[in-house]
């Protein structure tokens, strides 16, 4: 009986385990098909023959737009169903919005630079482009934060600057590099990097809530963009655009801008059902797959250094993550032999948040 009994156990743990690997496989599949398709929708709005479109920060503005309807509409839905949907109210205090403003700026710039890169660069070479946020991480947490780096960290950093570089070069190589594109994707870069750093400092100002964070930033960007795109001709580009009233068109901006939603909703997720270091490989990974899958739709041809330049940028990268993971955890018990018996006994244990190298933000 007993070993019957025991058997049952183990159908039931087998399930369990066979679920929750299904539910890993699913998250981390959407994380995938999310990311890419936003990059290939937005590289077609961008510089597609067939659009001619260029107007990118009405593009960027109609995206922070739809996040925007978004966040209303789910918080609507919070509110009919409050025990199945968990989203903060859709509500903007002038003086948060005014704390979250540096911020906004940022985040503009983000977005902008991160779009006009795409716009200029071949979307197989989008994540080289793009590929200096940690170096940039590491040199702004030293500056701003006044965080060490350990001199593991800063080879990883000097291994991707050494594929970032290949990779210029081998563009240029091949005839296909665009020195604007490569300048708006450092700058990107270094946006990325500022952008994590003052979401920490902002974070509080919206009660540490990343989705109120969310609406105050696309409400402020979706105002800042306004003279933005009259200055620089964008509302001018769309009167006279031809497919202004495609219903084609307005799909594929209206599905941008749910996917750029979208993306931190199932990033955050996939976190959520394993761990920010799992995030980190799940995302090098895609960005491999992504390369290989531009490659193929656009039909174009690489050398094999310009593969290398990549492996050595993804290498790079993932050894990065890896040394910092180890530096945090050896920081956690550290800190736990060093904590005093009523401590312990209180449950003032160290917090991982207070743990996490700032560079990693």
């Amino acid at each position: 009986m007993r070993r019957f009994y025991g058997g049952r156990r183990g159908v039931r743990k087998m399930e369990s385990f066979f679920a929750q690997s299904i539910k890993i496989a699913s998250v981390v599949a959407a994380y995938w098909f999310v990311s890419i398709s936003l990059v290939f929708i937005n590289k077609y709005l961008l510089s597609s023959k067939e659009l001619q479109l260029d107007a990118p920060l009405f593009v960027t503005w109609y995206q922070c737009v739809v996040t925007v309807l978004a966040c209303a509409i789910i918080s609507a839905g919070a509110k009919l169903m409050p025990g199945k949907i968990n989203f903060p109210p859709f509500k903007i205090d002038p003086k948060v919005s005014r704390e979250v403003l540096p911020l906004s700026l940022i985040f503009v710039l983000m977005i902008t630079f991160n779009n006009l890169c795409l716009k200029y660069v071949g979307v197989a070479f989008y994540y080289v482009g793009r590929s200096l946020t940690t170096v940039f991480n590491v040199g702004l947490s030293y500056v701003i934060l006044k965080q060490t780096t350990s001199g593991k960290a800063i080879m990883c950093c000097m291994v991707i600057i050494a594929g970032f570089l290949l990779g210029v070069d081998q563009e240029s190589v091949a005839g296909s590099l665009s020195m604007r594109g490569v300048m708006y994707g450092v700058m990107a870069s270094l946006c990325v990097a500022l952008n994590a750093i003052f979401t920490k400092k902002t974070l509080p100002s919206v009660d540490d809530n990343v989705w109120r964070l969310t609406l105050y930033n696309n409400v402020n960007a979706a105002v800042i963009f306004l003279p933005l795109m009259l200055l620089s001709g964008d509302l001018g580009t769309m009167i006279h655009f031809p497919k202004l009233s495609s219903i084609s068109f307005w799909s594929y901006m209206t599905v941008s801008g749910i996917f750029g939603f979208a993306i931190a909703y199932v990033s955050g997720l996939q976190i959520q059902v394993t761990s920010p270091l799992t995030h980190n490989i799940s995302g090098t990974a895609k960005a491999c797959a992504q390369t290989i899958l531009a490659c193929i739709y656009f039909q174009k041809v690489k050398s094999l250094l310009w593969w290398g330049s990549n492996g050595v940028v993804l290498s790079g990268s993932m050894l990065y993550t890896l040394v910092k993971r180890s530096e945090m955890k050896t920081d956690i018990d550290r800190n736990r032999r060093n904590e005093t018996p009523e401590a312990a006994e209180s449950g003032n244990a160290p917090e991982l948040e207070k743990l996490t190298p700032k560079s990693d933000l």
